[in-house]
């Protein structure tokens, strides 16, 4: 999805065009997964009810607020890299790979697991990236993986150790 600027937009960057795009396509590819991911986790975070609601309901807004705030580093790094990013919501959805949930009701339990599955499959993406990013020479990217892949993990364990002896 990712195309290269025109010469007189161009970015300059000592990296590889040809890996500056296939960085550019991983990286739109784990934007559309934050930003369905954050949704969710907002979505959870709004119908959250039983008898750890005031925890869960403020656990998971604190992680959807930490999940938006990589969004904008994920697109500005795309940019720094000399190319375009994600401009609409079925541009997400065409990439997406974190599923949507659109039930009328989830159990406390059920949110808490499935976001803890998310944040998981978000790992393993990140891990993919890093690899990609790592043979494209872009250090920059890689080491910013880093600290957004301890991040999910922490938001993984989170959901897992709150969701014990329910």
């Amino acid at each position: 999805m990712s195309t290269t600027l025109p010469s007189t937009l161009a970015t300059p960057t000592d990296l590889a065009p040809a890996n500056t795009v296939h960085v550019a396509d991983v990286l739109n590819t784990i934007l559309a997964d934050v930003l369905a991911l954050y949704l969710k986790t907002k979505n959870f975070h709004w119908h959250m009810s039983g008898p750890h609601f005031r925890d869960y309901h403020l656990l998971l807004d604190d992680q959807a607020a930490q999940i938006f705030g990589i969004v904008d580093d994920i697109a500005e790094r795309v940019r720094k890299t000399g190319n375009t990013t994600l401009r609409s919501i079925s541009d997400v959805a065409r990439r997406q790979r974190v599923k949507d949930n659109n039930a009328e009701f989830v159990s406390a339990s059920d949110m808490l697991a499935e976001l803890r599955d998310d944040n998981v499959a978000l790992v393993a993406s990140l891990r993919e990236a890093k690899a990609i990013v790592d043979e494209a020479r872009d250090n920059a990217t890689s080491g910013i993986l880093d600290g957004w892949t301890d991040q999910a993990e922490e938001r993984a364990w989170f959901l897992f150790e709150a969701s014990r002896n329910q």
